[in-house]
């Protein structure tokens, strides 16, 4: 316990110096954490000093609000807003070793998803860990000591106000320092890393306040003028489908092999001398397979939401928070809605909670018919269960018969789980080694890679038995990264070589794997990524995109545009990667310093800055309940329900 001989008239007797010890102690902690646990990518002198002055100046603000109070009130109040500020401060650091981000209010609503994570929260915990509350319980011990006169009277605004000042004059020469370091910075927000580097924590914490509040509003003061500029911008942007490829598929059902936390990497990887995923790598060399190996995942928070998001919508995902949990009283033109114009029945298959990231909700307002979750499914078995739900090869085998059930053609979607985060397994299941990083999550990777790709061939093998493999279109997709930034050192030593910037773009890159009997396959080295999935399917299917909103065109257009956006802004493409605001060469991953190509990139970055804007308006504006394309009907989600009970007596009804 700490041992304090305090005497009448110390430091800490009077309220003021138990406040600036407060105030020390959050400031240097907030420091040593944004430091330690963030990668906020800090460069020079400036930006160094920023990130030892942004927590001073919320550190006093926030704790100053103590001052309203008085008597024992006053020790009371900044002892509660010095927790908050730490569970925080603790929360981020948690989150961030996960998701490389931060916690948005957005994400706070997401909260529904919180109960399935079980061990994935508890295998981000670290031993020291308790550092982060040292600090409060030391607060307590002091403001409840009797070595400590407390000072019962209230803080006179003579010394209130020049305290409050000096917090707010640090706050405004942090943000003019960090202003004429980063032109912008407030108005193009979409990297939080930015806005953490430069302002720090807590003041981030106001910034998403502020903009979720804007975002949030952006609908009621939304009106069907607004969806003309958004109508111009998409159709011309159009990319006219390739005679090759439009309708090469039309009339397959469709089935979506979602590949959790694939990237492309993996691919035709060998982890000593063994192939990881024997059974993908065949299947991108067959006659009628397409396979991508330049496609991009372009989420944000929303991780496998925003990748769905896109997959249906070719809308982008939102830069807070998830589209599935915030915008799911949205209209929509997606996938499911348009080819039920084609005749299509719609379903989507998950051996997971159907609350799960809203979907139980948002599938309605997309137009799914169906929506086969865990409910449906047998999850009695332990050994059969991963923490996401069903593994891979009970799931795919459990789901033969649901799909069975679908009249065709259907446009179908089936999201596996076994390659999640932390990639555990129990061992009994693996058939390929460990890989030896030292990183526990690396190493294990390959292992539930491995197991996906098996329950992958099982499931083309049930398809083939069924008769449906040759009358549908398969398409397999990577919905995000599998290892984070956070685990570079230890990815170095897979891809055998320095992970820069450059490197780190390009291990975005997920699989795509189309597969039409009877069209002609190979290996396309177009740019592209998750936006472009709806319209290139659409007119693989026969049916033209143009009508609709849809902010990617098709991979197979001649006319396709190849500047990949991410939602933080950066880009890239076959000739230039925008990260970070630093522009490299596409090919040599240098540095460009050519007059040119620099002016060609910054034409590149507004495109990428004007679409994701524009995008986001519809999204958060809800814009498209402005506009019913010719020949669609406007999605009712009344009209759906997912509940097995029911769909059972409605089928009952009906034989």
């Amino acid at each position: 316990m700490v041992s304090l001989n305090i005497k009448k008239g110390a430091f800490l007797n009077k309220f003021f110096g138990f406040y600036l010890f407060a105030v020390f102690m959050l400031w240097i902690k907030t420091y040593i954490t944004q430091v330690t646990q963030f990668n906020l990518g800090v460069e020079g002198s400036l930006q160094q000093f920023l990130l030892l002055i942004n927590p001073l100046g919320s550190a006093m603000l926030f704790l100053g609000f103590s001052f309203i109070f008085k008597g024992p009130r006053k020790y009371t109040s900044l002892i509660v807003i010095y927790t908050l500020m730490s569970i925080l401060l603790y929360a981020n650091a948690v989150y961030y070793r996960f998701f490389s981000d931060y916690i948005t209010l957005p994400t706070i609503s997401q909260t529904q998803n919180f109960g399935d994570l079980g061990g994935s929260i508890i295998s981000l915990l670290k031993p020291y860990d308790v550092l982060f509350f040292v600090d409060v319980l030391l607060l307590i011990y002091l403001s409840l000591s009797k070595k400590i006169q407390k000072d019962n009277s209230r803080v006179k605004y003579k010394k209130a106000i020049p305290v409050i000042a000096f917090a707010l004059a640090i706050s405004a020469l942090n943000l003019g320092l960090a202003n004429a370091d980063r032109p912008q910075l407030l108005t193009r927000g979409f990297d939080r890393n930015y806005i953490v580097k430069y302002l720090g924590m807590y003041n981030y914490t106001i910034y998403d306040a502020t903009e979720t509040i804007k975002a949030s509003s952006k609908r009621a003061l939304a009106d069907s003028d607004d969806i003309t500029e958004v109508i111009n911008f998409t159709k011309s942007n159009y990319a006219e489908p390739n005679k090759e490829y439009f309708g090469a598929a039309k009339d397959m059902n469709v089935i979506y092999i979602h590949l959790e936390s694939f990237q492309n990497f993996l691919m035709n990887y060998k982890l000593n001398g063994e192939e990881v995923t024997p059974f993908l790598n065949s299947l991108i060399k067959d006659p009628n397979t397409l396979y991508f190996d330049n496609f991009f995942h372009q989420t944000a928070q929303g991780k496998t939401s925003d990748a769905e998001f896109m997959l249906e919508n070719s809308l982008f995902g939102l830069p807070q928070g998830s589209a599935y949990i915030t915008k799911g009283q949205n209209t929509y033109q997606a996938a499911p809605a348009i080819l039920k114009e084609n005749g299509y029945a719609s379903a989507v298959f998950h051996g997971n909670s159907g609350s799960f990231w809203n979907r139980n909700e948002i599938y309605k307002a997309f137009g799914y018919d169906h929506f086969f979750d865990a409910n449906y499914y047998d999850t009695s078995s332990p050994e059969d269960m991963a923490e996401y739900g069903l593994l891979d090869k009970p799931f795919f085998e459990q789901s033969v018969d649901l799909m069975k059930t679908l009249p065709q053609p259907f446009y179908s979607k089936f999201i596996t789980v076994a390659n999640h985060y932390p990639y555990k397994m129990n061992q009994d299941l693996t058939t390929i080694s460990k890989a030896d990083t030292g990183d526990a999550s690396v190493d294990n990777y390959f292992q539930t890679a491995r197991y996906a790709d098996e329950a992958i061939e099982q499931f083309m093998d049930e398809l083939k038995q069924s008769g449906l493999y040759d009358n549908s279109m398969l398409v397999f997709y990577g919905d995000h990264y599998g290892i984070s930034e956070n685990h570079n050192k230890a990815m170095e030593k897979i891809i055998g070589k320095e992970i820069t910037p450059y490197e780190s773009a390009n291990l975005q890159r997920v699989p795509l794997i189309i597969h039409v009997p009877g069209m002609q396959g190979g290996v396309n080295h177009t740019y592209g990524g998750q936006i472009d999935l709806l319209p290139t399917l659409l007119h693989l299917l026969g049916v033209n995109s143009q009508n609709y909103v849809q902010f990617g065109s098709d991979i197979l257009s001649k006319e396709h545009n190849e500047v990949v956006a991410f939602r933080n802004d950066d880009y890239v493409s076959p000739t230039i990667y925008s990260i970070d605001d630093k522009f490299y060469d596409a090919t040599t991953g240098l540095p460009i310093d050519d007059a040119n190509q620099l002016e060609k990139a910054n034409e590149y970055k507004q495109e990428v800055d004007n679409k994701l804007q524009i995008s986001d308006r519809v999204v958060n504006g809800d814009l498209l309940r402005f506009y019913t394309p010719t020949g669609f009907t406007k999605v009712d989600p009344s009209q759906y329900n997912y509940n097995k009970d029911l769909t059972e007596k409605t089928d009952n009804e009906e034989q």
